[in-house]
């Protein structure tokens, strides 16, 4: 009896599973920016301290949380699509962005909350409370929101740029250029986060918060569109992904 092993080359679909991963994850960036309306939609809300004692409709609010509800799936998707190619050029780095991205969206769903709950008193679920009381009530619910806010999406997407960027950067897996940005961006949006927290500006966006932004939110949106319309850029790391996906399968046959 003889036993022979015969290879059977398997489908070289390599690339296609990395445009797909690509693909996925620059949809799920390009998703994180539906939220940007919300900064009207909250308007009523954060500019007046007697809202909740107001009539009228609320579904600018509501529509706003479902947006942030998206935004932070969509966050976690980014970090879980990345992983198992961002890995291969550092598995810690890559999995503090996974950790880094759900600490995020756990701060938005806390913000989203309380912002549900401040709708809910306003609906009527505090009748006879005292007005002052409600008031106050309201604009802690507020507070919460802005600080959730400060460090869920201000300070976590610096994080998320540091991380990330680091390892787009060495990969070479997009154009430097674009995780340079990010790079960049994340020291100077840091410092306009700390400078917040210590000016007692919480809930107010300065001048220099609002331009430390942009570097970082180029490079989001500028990664979102890379890997949508480009993909992944040809580097050893495609090139071992590929070299797995195509190995030849052995099967044992005997005579």
């Amino acid at each position: 009896m003889t036993t022979t092993m015969h290879a059977t080359a398997t489908k070289p679909a390599g690339m296609t599973s990395l445009r797909k991963t690509a693909l996925v994850a620059g949809i799920f960036y390009l998703i994180t920016f539906i939220s940007i309306p919300t900064l009207a939609l909250y308007g009523p809300v954060k500019n007046h301290r007697d809202w909740i004692l107001s009539s009228g409709t609320h579904t600018g609010v509501l529509v706003g949380c479902l947006l942030e509800v998206i935004v932070a799936l969509a966050g976690i998707g980014t970090a879980v699509t990345l992983y198992p190619v961002v890995k291969r050029q550092n598995e810690g780095v890559a999995l503090g962005f996974v950790t880094a991205r759900v600490l995020e969206a756990s701060m938005i769903f806390v913000g989203v909350v309380s912002l549900l709950s401040l709708v809910t008193l306003r609906q009527g679920g505090a009748a006879g409370t005292n007005a002052a009381a409600l008031v106050t009530t309201g604009a802690s619910h507020v507070a919460i929101y802005n600080g959730t806010f400060l460090l869920g999406q201000t300070l976590m997407p610096c994080i998320n740029a540091l991380l990330l960027g680091s390892l787009m950067y060495r990969s070479r897996l997009v154009p430097r250029v674009i995780p340079v940005m990010g790079l960049i961006g994340a020291p100077l949006l840091i410092t306009a986060v700390v400078t917040t927290l210590f000016s007692g500006g919480i809930g107010h966006i300065s001048a220099f918060a609002a331009i430390a932004t942009l570097p970082v939110a180029a490079w989001e949106f500028s990664l979102g569109v890379w890997l949508v319309v480009k993909g992944f850029k040809p580097s050893p790391i495609t090139d071992e992904v590929t070299a797995a996906d195509t190995a030849p399968a052995y099967h044992d046959v005997t005579v």
